[in-house]
């Protein structure tokens, strides 16, 4: 029996149940409360989903949850779901989708090599589904050509923490952040990106307004509304930076002498290397103004509890393995790590990135984080997996990997749950490459992304609602993730379908009846022959029977005899994982990044997330809901270089790169964004040509990576901007989405969106159309009545089956902004009324429904309505602005925007002027 804790299972009603599970966002890890009931028919029984709230217990989120979290129940649909095995684009059972993806890998094999096959995997997939590909990979078919999208994400810091701590290890815990006296962000909008730990952090300022926060970001983001100083550094200048920490440590009496003495190695060498950064010399270098830079530095030597925490901005580098050795040296030196609020504490962005790790899911890893270089570890393994073979070298990294399936050195290749035609840099190579490829298999939840059209079969796999098993979170906590929902058409989970095709090419070690077992074997191989010896053990959770599987609770790992409750943060003894038991120092030195700005490309891009995305939008696309916040992609640019290019809010620019000179690839619309450094640019990552013809950044990034972990340098692409003329722009609303080759036919460029009752599509073209009325009739051949309306910039047009609303378009010589509520008002109508005829006919919005950009997507509330309660109601605070609109009161995602709309519009006190002061 385990001393690990388990849960007791609630029922909330007679026939209304409770389960818990985990939100498949980012890497913070929510516990999330379903609430279902079973409803019973004389044809069947069926589970209805009533409602969704954040879990009050789970210790990563205490019951709060995101927007996009809150909003999970909207992307529930059936429609858009791969529900059946296809086999060159016909239906197939899944005995002969599996017997064929088996028959091909092992033809391949055989006439080729291990190393001729490859699996590119997810830090979305479940730890049990991970753990079997893993094996299936590197124990059975014999090669280590396994890589993940995490790659892209975190494996810079999984390199850095190898280095200094001798395994990939987060020594810190979420009430770290809380603890803290000195919190640094690093390279994070985490307002955006990690939004329940943000609030966590603003619930922290407010009950200790002594702690300080800085952060570190070329970007003034709405995360920065909360720090106490921003350092808007030069984009890819970090080492610089804390190099220089690290040199003005040694200079002022900053270094822990006694602790670097009993637990760090290399320190001397670190220092050295950075004793020439002079604070002059890295204002200069990381262009900031010199008392910040000093401010920064005495902080952090001053301040006894200090954690940095750093994300993307620091890993997506050709230098990222050297950025994050150099935050890791500055607390390894001053002796700030092991204990409570303090330490270097990487976040990873997907919700099971660190399982994935555990795993050995990278392709430079084995599973229960040991390594491929140690004869010891590989002999270990493959005693206990009984496995006919292990891998004596590393496979190919991501970038590599599809390097080498376009040169034809791997010529099969199964994706899961990914959509690297979108996520991967340098696009038009990793579609020539899939496209040469022999054999692609595709696993996935949906019917229709970026990656699929290139699929020889494709394999239904389990959702979120429907997946069971484990994940596990940023500060190492496992947590279960449970369905609710029984798999829809003939959709298996991941570990099953790869356990039948491991099967079907004649192995043993497969028979898995549960994920269970599953897991039960991956936390013996963490136990196995360990004795302290490696980080990762999970003896404490071993012969787990399926009941307390079942019920288990998020706990930290490792869980052992010494910590049978788990373990809250590490190093506390100040031993590491190194054969001397010493963390190393890692001498790093400044190189600028590798994708430099020229004469040709002037413009450094720089890409991340948005609030109410995710990803490649798969999920979060599907939520109407989400759509309200950033409706289409677009590309922010500083004031000045807009004036530069004669460039106003909302034109269009063709962007172009190195790698993609082509005019019309990348075209976006234009915001004008002052927290923004001059000469760079942001893009977010979200779109693809499934949701826009020419909004997929990735096509502009070159394949360069990280020496040492393989990580592209995905914030800093040189580019080069050109204003495009636009005749005619648009937006089309319809109950039907229509077909993407439709739209590129029609339109030069056009982005699409969700929303409530159907579609929304922005578009611009660059010649007047004269043929879209006949295009939507020859869509639409079954409209009844058709309401056309020419004026002098434009035509406003729409069509009605039994009164009710099909579609409407509007076209107009300038850029024009229609409120996205009053639209999905008129598609919610069932009947139209003749005020809502005349109101389209005339593009007339209804006051009541000019809100402006809408900031708070849990309640509605549009920027306009904030500012008139600002200004006109007297609203003066976060919480006066909730009290009256509600805005900010559930997830609390907006509360950052909301403090930056405050700030630019309320009027100083002693500036007021009173009524009796006028009178």
């Amino acid at each position: 029996m385990s001393s690990a804790e388990l849960i007791q299972f609630k029922s909330v009603g007679s026939n209304v149940a409770l389960q818990r599970t985990t939100c498949p966002y980012c890497g913070v890890g929510c516990g999330v409360d379903v609430q279902i009931q079973n409803v019973e028919s004389e044809e069947a029984s069926e589970t209805e989903v009533l409602g969704l709230s954040g879990t009050p217990e789970h210790p990563a989120n205490f019951g709060r949850l995101c927007v996009k979290g809150s909003r999970l129940l909207d992307t529930l649909e059936d429609s858009g779901r791969l529900l059946f095995p296809e086999v060159s684009g016909k239906q197939v059972p899944w005995e002969a989708a599996t017997n064929e993806v088996a028959q091909r890998f092992q033809d391949i094999i055989d006439e080729h090599g291990p190393d001729s096959v490859a699996l590119y995997v997810s830090g979305q997939l479940l730890t049990e589904d991970y753990y079997v590909a893993n094996k299936l990979m590197k124990g059975y078919i014999g090669s280590a050509n396994i890589d993940t999208n995490s790659r892209l994400c975190m494996s810079s810091a999984v390199a850095a923490h190898k280095r200094a701590f001798g395994s990939d290890v987060v020594p810190c815990s979420y009430e770290d952040l809380e603890q803290t006296e000195l919190l640094v962000f690093i390279g994070s909008n985490a307002a955006w990106t990690h939004p329940v730990l943000f609030q966590r952090v603003e619930r922290a300022k407010q009950i200790n307004p002594n702690l300080k926060i800085v952060f570190i970001d070329p970007r003034r983001t709405a995360s920065c509304e909360v720090a106490d100083l921003h350092l808007p550094l030069k984009a890819g200048s970090d080492v610089a930076l804390f190099n220089g920490l690290l040199a003005y440590l040694a200079e002022h009496d900053g270094l822990d002498k006694a602790y670097i003495d009993q637990s760090v190695e290399g320190v001397e060498q670190a220092v050295e290397a950075a004793q020439s950064f002079t604070i002059e010399k890295v204002a200069q270098l990381c262009d900031l103004p010199e008392q910040d830079v000093e401010e920064y530095y005495a902080s952090f030597a001053q301040t006894d509890k200090v954690i940095s925490f750093f994300s993307m901005g620091v890993n997506q580098s050709s230098a990222g393995v050297d950025k994050a050795a150099s935050i890791i040296n500055c607390h390894l030196a001053s002796g700030k790590i092991g204990k409570e609020g303090c330490g270097p504490f990487s976040i990873t962005g997907q919700p099971n990135a660190m399982g994935g790790r555990e795993v050995g899911g990278l392709a430079n890893l084995l599973a229960a984080h040991m390594d491929i270089d140690n004869a010891e570890h590989r002999a270990l393994v493959q005693e206990y997996w009984l496995s006919p073979t292990i891998v004596e070298s590393h496979g190919h990294k991501a970038v590599d990997l599809f390097q080498k399936i376009e040169s034809g050195d791997v010529k099969a290749v199964w994706v899961m749950a990914t959509n690297p035609v979108v996520s991967m840099p340098n696009r038009l190579q990793i579609e020539s490459a899939l496209k040469k490829c022999d054999f692609v298999v595709v696993s996935d939840y949906v019917s229709s992304n970026d990656t699929l059209p290139f699929a020889d079969v494709k394999l239904p796999a389990t959702s979120w609602s429907e997946k069971d098993g484990t994940v596990t979170n940023s500060e190492r906590t496992i947590s279960r993730q449970r369905a609710f929902l029984p798999p829809l058409g003939e959709a298996k989970h991941d570990w099953r379908i790869i356990c039948d095709v491991a099967i079907a090419m004649g192995f043993d070690g497969f028979d898995f009846a549960s994920q269970h077992e599953v897991f039960d074997e991956y936390a013996g191989l963490t136990a196995y022959k360990n004795n302290g010896s490696r980080d990762l053990d999970l003896s404490g959770l071993c012969d787990l029977s399926s009941q307390e599987y079942d019920q288990l609770a998020p706990v930290q790992w490792p869980i052992n005899d010494e910590n049978p409750k788990g373990t809250k943060r590490l190093f506390e003894n100040g031993k590491f994982f190194t054969l001397s038991q010493k963390a190393n120092c890692i001498a790093v030195q400044f190189r600028p990044p590798e994708q430099a700005v020229s004469e040709d490309f002037p413009f450094v891009l720089n890409s991340g997330r948005l609030r109410d995305q995710w990803h490649t939008m798969t999920r979060t696309g599907v939520s109407a809901q989400l759509s309200h916040h950033t409706a289409n992609a677009y590309i922010a640019i500083h004031p000045e270089d807009a004036k530069d290019l004669s460039l106003e809010q909302g034109a269009y620019v063709s962007v172009t790169s190195a790698v993609n000179s082509d005019a019309d690839q990348v075209v976006l619309p234009v915001v004008i964004d002052d927290g923004l450094r001059r000469g760079e640019l942001f893009a977010p990552i979200h779109w693809g040509t499934t949701w826009s013809s020419s909004s997929a950044i990735a096509k502009l990034y070159t394949d360069a990576r990280d020496p040492i972990s393989g990580q592209p340098e995905l914030k800093h692409a040189a580019v080069a901007l050109s204003p495009v003329e636009m005749a005619e722009y648009g937006e089309l609303f319809s109950r039907d989405e229509l077909p993407i080759q439709w739209l590129d036919t029609q339109f030069y460029v056009w982005s699409k969106a969700k929303v409530r009752g159907g579609m929304i599509y922005r578009f611009a073209c660059k010649e007047k159309s004269t043929t879209l009325g006949s295009a939507l009739n020859a869509v639409y051949q079954d409209v009844r009545e058709c309401y056309s309306y020419q004026h002098q910039n434009g035509m406003n047009r729409f069509a009605t089956r039994d009164q009710s609303l099909v579609y409407g378009v509007f076209t107009h010589s300038e850029a024009q902004e229609y409120e996205r509520a009053w639209l999905e008002s008129m598609l919610d109508s069932s009947v139209l009324s003749e005020e809502q005829i005349q109101a389209l006919l005339h593009a007339e919005v209804d006051s009541v429904y000019a809100q402006g950009r809408m900031v708070c997507s849990c309640y509605k509330v549009g920027e306009k309505e904030i500012i008139r309660a600002i200004q006109d109601d007297g609203c003066d605070s976060v919480e006066a602005l909730g009290s009256q609109l509600k805005c900010g009161t559930n997830c609390g995602s907006c509360k950052s925007e909301l403090k930056q709309i405050l700030k630019q519009n309320l009027v100083p006190e002693g500036e007021r002027i009173t009524l009796e002061e006028f009178s």
